[in-house]
């Protein structure tokens, strides 16, 4: 039986951000996740993929945003529980939690916080007969590492922040980049969209709307698409290409988690965000990506400040009656569970003072 303070389900940013905002409050975490790794979808889905909205970093790689996380969090020694699946979760009379993975391993914790983003994923296929044939001979669903593109062609489909992201970086790796959507307008960001039309300009990338992937072709792999092009009137031609790439999004699951009583809202747990992001049953949060209160926005950001409220209120459930004083990290410093301590800079504590 492994026995900590609170047991964060998903160990995505969010869940190893919650680590660092508990720790701070002399807190123990242990993490579950179906993955081998820490990471989540930054480190399985887009390692490599530049991400722009996080504080402090104009830019940084979903995969580096990882290990700047775990090593944040690292002096508060967390526990992990990977490869495995939390499956079911079990009240007990003096109000904890024992949840037990897939593989029988017990975690037993006052607070549970579920951060697991949306949970698995399955990516969204375009409507291709024989897309089946060509999968990992050409088609790909997701960008894993860029370098494999290094001087081919590619042909990505898509309208949204993935699509437009990829083409963006993918313009100074592969040597030829296309880039084909249903309709003229996009759904990513207004600046991702600029950036594609000034490529397009600059004859970096292909862009072709309204349009979509109707056929595949090659002998053992990809060796080009049929393209239909929709107006202004409908034709039929191909281009030549070594990888097709669409990217339509991913379908959610819950997973198991859906089973635990919990008050589910299209696919997300609903919370109570004017307190401290608690579902329904007492002692369970529910964090990042995975929740959903009014005004929600799935963004890594919001993931942070929905963790550092909910360990203050996991603070109460673990320590009844007792009171925390906030302390800014810049007077007091970081004390560590490894005994190491951070101090504050004398200079910014005497300003502050």
């Amino acid at each position: 039986m492994i026995k900590t303070d609170i047991l964060i389900i998903g160990a995505g940013p969010t869940g190893l951000f919650t680590v660092f905002e508990a720790g701070l409050l002399k807190l123990k975490c242990h993490l579950i996740d179906a993955l081998p790794q820490p990471g989540g979808q930054c480190s399985e889905i887009y390692p490599k993929k530049p991400i722009y909205d996080i504080p402090a970093y104009p830019e940084i790689l979903a995969g580096d945003l990882t290990d700047k996380l775990l090593e944040q969090s690292k002096q508060f020694e967390p526990g992990f529980t990977l490869g495995e699946r939390a499956e079911t979760i079990d009240k007990q009379d003096d109000g904890t939690f024992i949840v037990t993975t897939n593989k029988g391993t017990k975690h037993h914790a006052p607070v549970v916080a579920i951060a697991s983003g949306l949970g698995s994923f399955e990516p969204r296929k375009p409507l291709i007969h024989n897309i089946a044939d060509y999968e990992d001979k050409g088609v790909e669903y997701m960008i894993k590492e860029p370098e494999f593109y290094r001087n081919k062609k590619v042909v990505i489909a898509g309208g949204g922040d993935s699509a437009l992201d990829w083409s963006i970086f993918l313009s100074d790796v592969a040597s030829e980049v296309t880039l084909i959507h249903r309709r003229n307008e996009f759904r990513g960001h207004l600046d991702s969209v600029e950036k594609v039309q000034a490529l397009k300009t600059a004859r970096k990338i292909n862009l072709i709307t309204p349009a979509e992937v109707i056929g595949i072709n090659g002998h053992s792999k990809v060796e080009f698409i049929v393209v239909k092009q929709l107006k202004p009137e409908e034709r039929e031609f191909r281009i030549n290409c070594d990888h097709f790439v669409p990217l339509f999004g991913l379908s959610p699951k819950l997973g198991p988690i859906a089973n635990w009583g919990l008050e589910i809202e299209k696919n997300a747990i609903k919370v109570n965000n004017a307190l401290d992001y608690q579902t329904n049953i007492p002692g369970i949060f529910a964090i990042g990506d995975g929740n959903t209160y009014p005004g929600k926005l799935k963004l890594i950001l919001c993931g942070f400040h929905e963790a550092t409220l909910m360990c203050q209120a996991a603070y109460q459930i673990i320590n009844p009656g007792k009171r925390y004083v906030l302390k800014y990290t810049t007077v007091s410093g970081v004390d560590g569970f490894d005994g190491t301590r951070k101090e504050a800079p004398k200079a910014v504590v005497k300003a502050i003072q």
